[in-house]
């Protein structure tokens, strides 16, 4: 009896696997949405470059470069004004950063240095000290080092040349040094917000839902983009967060079709859907083709020799076509195979879309590029 029992029991459980949804797959929190407020901010700042071998910007063409080279001689108590300077081993760049979220002062930051002018290249320069300002117009950082730019280039004596990558534009790796926080406190906050990178009311009903269920009462979503955290007092705001971050949720998404017209790329989303429709295509390829041939007047006539047009026009349709029926099912796959029985090329692809988008049968957005 304990037999039968049990085998009663694994057939139940084998029924019940084979009529089960599939599972799906599922996101960190940490990978869906990001803490409002920790955030990387941009700075920026003008600076000048030398020990260039020949190949900075001309002074002459370049005023923004000569009148920088004179106000930063004159700091250091040399006078060239009246100097007919024309060295080309200087340039002005633009250098930009990113300031981490929670960059403490004496920290390290990689920067990146452009060319203004019209320097060659700015390889083996030198960038001097140069202040890296915030929105705000305060400076956060200062930034000077060797340049290294990741490009070769070769030249040879009649004027040609080879260059591989971007030589007027590098990188000094921790090149710049943080002088003053964002002062962005996280653990003095009691209320939080995730805001989601793709908003979808399901999805923040879902990463409330996940929260609540390992702490409840802490997470409630605003909206379709935003939910709020109230941490614990034993945990705080960096320990609730390292706990949450790493809980598991089903991202839900809109039906959107995705179309690139222009490199013919198409892009479908999983909860695409087509109605049944019957779908037929054929190419109709027209030639025309123009041969002139003069006509020449008989000997010894008062004629003249006239150009005259010859066209030949041909038209090929592509034939063995038949109609296809595609859609009614409730797979992604049924859909894309049903469009690939078509044979069609993904341009054309792309215009059978936009034809079953405008007979109501695509359950889905489109949004072309």
């Amino acid at each position: 009896m304990r037999l039968i029992v049990r085998i009663a029991a694994l057939a139940l459980a084998a029924v019940a696997v084979g009529w089960s949804a599939p599972v799906l797959a599922q996101s960190r929190i940490k990978d869906i949405a990001s803490v409002e407020g920790v955030r990387t901010n941009q700075l920026v700042g003008y600076g000048l470059v030398v020990g260039l071998n020949g190949t900075g910007d001309s002074l002459r063409n370049s005023p923004m470069t000569r009148q920088s080279l004179e106000a930063m001689m004159e700091r250091l108590g040399v006078n060239i004004r009246d100097a007919n300077a024309n060295t080309k081993n200087i340039a002005a760049v633009m250098v930009t950063a990113d300031l981490p979220s929670f960059a403490t002062a004496g920290s390290r930051i990689d920067i990146n240095v452009s060319a203004m002018g019209d320097a060659k290249s700015l390889l083996g320069g030198t960038l001097l000290v140069t202040s890296l300002q915030g929105a705000d117009g305060q400076v956060y950082a200062v930034a000077q080092g060797t340049v290294q730019t990741g490009s070769v280039s070769a030249g040879g004596a009649s004027g040609s040349s080879v260059t591989r990558g971007v030589p007027t534009s590098g990188r000094i790796a921790g090149g710049a040094s943080v002088e003053l926080e964002t002062g962005f406190s996280l653990a003095s906050m009691s209320e939080l917000r995730l805001n989601l990178r793709n908003p979808d009311f399901t999805t923040a009903q879902r990463v409330a839902q996940a929260i609540n269920l390992a702490y409840p009462g802490t997470a409630f979503a605003d909206n379709g983009a935003v939910i709020t955290l109230r941490p614990p007092p034993q945990l705080g705001a960096a320990g609730f967060i390292s706990r949450i971050e790493n809980l598991p949720v089903t991202v839900d998404s809109p039906a959107r079709v995705i179309i690139d017209e222009v490199n013919g790329v198409i892009v479908m989303g999983d909860a695409v859907r087509v109605s049944t429709v019957a779908i037929a295509q054929g190419n109709l390829t027209v030639s025309i083709q123009e041969r002139p041939f003069a006509s020449q007047p008989e000997p010894f006539s008062d004629g003249e020799t006239v150009v005259l047009p010859d066209s030949e026009v041909t038209i090929e349709e592509e034939r063995g076509r038949q109609m296809r029926i595609i859609g009614g099912d409730t797979s992604l796959s049924t859909l894309v195979n049903g469009l690939n029985a078509l044979g069609v090329s993904p341009r054309d692809m792309i215009s059978i879309l936009q034809a079953i988008r405008a007979a109501g049968a695509l359950q889905a957005e489109i949004e072309v590029m």
